[in-house]
This record gives structure tokens, C-alpha cells and sequence, in this order.
């Protein structure tokens, strides 16, 4: 296994423009929360919330926001902890496990494939007739690429990804494992009791920058594309369906399903099993909190949740009115109990 690199604790620092407190010259190895690190461990802390954790930890170092203080742990201070995790996580992460450059010789190529300069194809990949693939992509594994698709340059697909026929691909585009890019859209028609199969004849086109996660599936349009704009990243195990337009920026979580001919503006955000019904438009800035599930189109700017979705501040009216409604019922019910004592003791029974 191929090692991260090792830097001391004042080059971290340098690298993220922040302030070292403590030994400059502390060795870091890794980086672990704040739970799992050890002696030679890099952890860190975002706000004031966590710092108690601290006393605890076995780190050798910690990244700290300015307004946390740690005299026991070595540490860097910067504005940003955030941010500076992630390009210390840059830095220090071992090589990707890429194949080299040029054609495995398990891998399966039509003759008329046309690689860029410096392009990897791994172990048993299948690409069919006039596929395009970019300088410096990378092609991992038992992918396949349909006929006439296309894909950039400086990609990276990861092992048995399926890019169908006529699929096009941006530049610096990473789609990560078994994950399908072109799939049939989801088209029946209902005929003497049967459902018969609407051809599915479009395709995808996913822009610059974008970042697909593990098992998830963007069906080809019915008739044009499908399209994913630049910049977007999508989470794992994420259905977009035939004919969607996605825009740029737009950040999609676990297990969110979108229906088909939904248009998304810029900047979205849907949280985890977000649930989008077909034909809708969502506006540009528009984030949707996690289960919830969007039945009609969104204005932009706004912030949805719940079930049916709903603006954010009539959906806590709503529930400030239910748990109300819940005490007024348990009162109700204590007076209903009185009512029945009074009665029964101003009219007793006959013996």
C-alpha cells in the first residue's frame, strides 16, 4: 500500500496560512477524529460546541478555530478549520491506485476508439465503436462505454461504471463505482391491460467538474437529454430520471429521486431521500430539508421541508399548531371526564 506523504506540523501550518502553537517540528502521519487519533495523528475542532472532546484526545496535533484554546495538544489556529482540513487532506492522501497510462491487456476496445494523450484503460474495460475519451482520463476496471459516447478529458470512472451509447462527459467529471450513466428512462404506456415500452431514443450530457457517487443511476431522455450541469455533485445511490435539467452547483444527497422533465436552477441543495414528482421547476437557491418530498414548483430562494414540502416557516407554524392541538385534546378530554362526574353525581342512578 502506497504511503501518504509526512509533513511536520509547521509546513501543515504554512500550507493553510495559519498560526502554529506548540512543536513546529511534530511529525504528522495521518489524520484521524477526534475519537480515533493517535500520538501522531492530525484531529481537528470546526467550533467552541466540541472542544471539550479535547481533554480526551490522544492526537499529537489539532486544528483549532481562533476562539478555541488547547494547551495540551499542539496545535494550528486559523479562521477557516474547515477549509484548512481539506487542503491538509489533499496534501497528505496517499496516490490514487490508477492504472498507468496506455491500454491494459484484458481490456476490450473497438478499433475505432479514440484515446487522448496520457488516457488509462484498466483491467477488462469494454469500450465499443467511435467512443471518444479524453487526454489524461482515467478508466478503471470493468467499465463499459457505449458506441458514439464521449468523455473529456482528466476524468476519472471508477470500476464497473456503465456509460451507454451516445452519452457525453465534461471535463475533470469523477463517476464513482456502479454507477449507470444512460440507462432507459422509465416510459410505459398502458395498452390492453399491458404495459408497453415507450422507446427511449435521447441521451446524457454531464458538464464540467461534476462528481457522481457510487450507485447512482441518470436515465437517458426520452427524446434530447438529460442534463447535468457543471460543477453539480451528486451523492451515492441518487435516481435522476429521463429528461431531467439539473443546473449548475446544485448538490444532491443520499438517495434523492427525482421524477422526470424536473428542471433544478443553480445552487440547489436537496438533503438526503429528498423526493422531487415529475414536471416541476425548482428555482435557483432553493434547498429542501432531508425526507421531504416536493409535489409542485419552487420559487427561488426558498427553504422547504416536510410532507407534502413547505416553506420553512409555515411548516414549524403548522407544527406549533399540531403540538397545540395535542394539549387541547389532552384538556378536552380532562374536562369531558369532569362533565361525566358532575353528571353522574348530580343524577344518580335510580337504585
Amino acid at each position: 500500500m502506497k504511503q501518504s506523504q509526512r509533513f511536520t506540523l509547521g509546513e501543515l501550518a504554512r500550507l493553510v496560512d495559519g498560526q502554529c502553537r506548540g512543536d513546529a517540528d511534530f511529525p504528522i502521519q495521518s489524520v484521524a477524529t477526534i475519537s480515533q487519533a493517535q500520538r501522531h495523528d492530525l484531529t481537528w475542532v470546526m467550533d467552541e460546541k466540541y472542544a471539550r472532546q479535547l481533554s480526551d484526545c490522544k492526537a499529537g496535533a489539532v486544528i483549532l478555530p481562533p476562539n478555541v484554546s488547547c494547551d495540551h495538544i499542539s496545535s494550528v489556529v486559523c479562521s477557516n478549520p474547515e477549509l484548512a482540513l481539506a487542503m491538509v487532506l489533499e496534501r497528505i492522501q496517499p496516490p490514487p491506485p490508477y492504472p498507468p497510462p496506455g491500454i491494459d491487456p484484458t481490456a476490450i476496445l473497438a478499433g475505432d476508439v479514440h484515446l487522448g494523450t496520457g488516457a488509462a484503460i484498466g483491467p477488462r474495460a469494454v469500450i465499443q465503436k467511435n467512443v471518444h475519451i479524453g487526454d489524461r482520463t482515467i478508466i478503471q476496471a470493468g467499465v463499459f462505454i457505449g458506441e458514439d459516447a464521449a468523455i473529456g478529458s482528466d476524468c476519472v470512472i471508477w470500476p464497473n461504471v456503465v456509460i451507454r451509447e451516445r452519452c457525453q462527459l465534461g471535463n475533470r467529471v469523477i463517476i464513482h463505482p456502479n454507477s449507470t450513466i444512460g440507462a432507459d428512462g422509465f416510459g410505459y404506456n398502458m395498452v390492453d391491460g399491458k404495459f408497453k415500452k415507450i422507446p427511449q431514443i435521447g441521451s446524457v450530457r454531464i458538464e464540467d467538474d461534476v462528481e457522481i457517487g457510487a450507485n447512482s443511476c441518470i436515465d437517458r431522455a426520452k427524446c434530447g437529454e438529460t442534463v447535468i450541469g457543471r460543477g453539480t455533485k451528486i451523492d451515492n445511490q441518487v435516481q435522476i430520471a429521463h429528461n431531467v435539467q439539473v443546473g449548475p452547483d446544485c448538490c444532491l444527497v443520499a438517495q434523492v429521486g427525482i421524477a422526470g422533465s424536473t428542471t433544478l436552477g443553480h445552487h440547489v441543495m436537496l438533503a438526503g431521500k429528498v423526493g422531487i414528482r415529475d414536471h416541476v421547476t425548482i428555482g435557483d437557491g432553493v434547498q429542501v430539508a432531508a425526507c421531504s418530498c416536493v409535489a409542485s414548483s419552487i420559487e427561488a430562494g426558498e427553504i422547504l421541508l416536510g410532507v407534502p414540502a413547505q416553506p420553512k416557516a409555515d411548516y414549524f407554524q403548522e407544527q406549533v399548531a399540531v403540538r397545540r392541538a395535542a394539549k387541547m385534546v389532552q384538556k378536552f378530554r380532562e374536562l369531558e371526564k369532569r362533565v361525566q362526574h358532575l353528571e353522574a353525581k348530580n343524577h344518580p342512578k335510580s337504585g
